[in-house]
């Protein structure tokens, strides 16, 4: 009897890299990952290109390491892949202490962060036209309407 394997955990068009121990807090880093999420690879990697926060390199590679996976590993197109997930979680923090006067100690805490990035092939990046045409009809009869039934008014008024 042989052991089942496991059924993968993402799925085929998405590739992940991780960064763990980079030196500062998570809400520094989060902030990083916030202003990625949800964007194109290539233009994921040029905000962060002229990001001027610390961290930003950092998140470049592991960014540049999720776009080479998706291409090495699972064969995706990296002209259409975007930033699915950006986490960011806490690991360990250095403690610290800073002598201060009349013999005395204050505490300093070095925190560090882990980053996880989750990149995925997009299927079609335009919403389709007659959906948005559909919205601008139904917008521009609801408004036609009521000017038609403010002018009836208008003219049962005027007799």
């Amino acid at each position: 009897m042989s052991k089942l394997t496991n059924k993968p955990r993402r799925s085929e068009t998405e590739a992940i890299a991780k960064a763990r121990y980079i030196k500062g807090s998570e809400r520094k880093l989060n902030l990083l990952a916030q202003l990625i999420r949800g964007k194109a690879a290539a233009r994921a990697l040029i905000e962060l290109e002229f990001s001027r926060r610390r961290m930003a390199g950092e998140v470049k590679k592991v960014l540049e390491s999720a776009i080479a996976n998706a291409e090495n590993n699972h064969n995706l197109d990296v002209d259409r892949l975007v930033v699915k997930e950006a986490t960011v979680g806490r690991t360990m923090t250095l403690k610290r202490f800073h002598a201060r006067g009349r013999g005395k100690s204050a505490g300093v805490e070095k925190p560090f962060a882990n980053i996880t990035i989750i990149v995925s092939e997009s299927v079609a990046a335009k919403p389709a036209a007659g959906a948005a045409d559909k919205k601008a009809v139904k917008k521009g009869s609801k408004g036609t309407s009521s000017k038609k039934a403010s002018a009836k008014t208008d003219t049962k008024a005027g007799e």
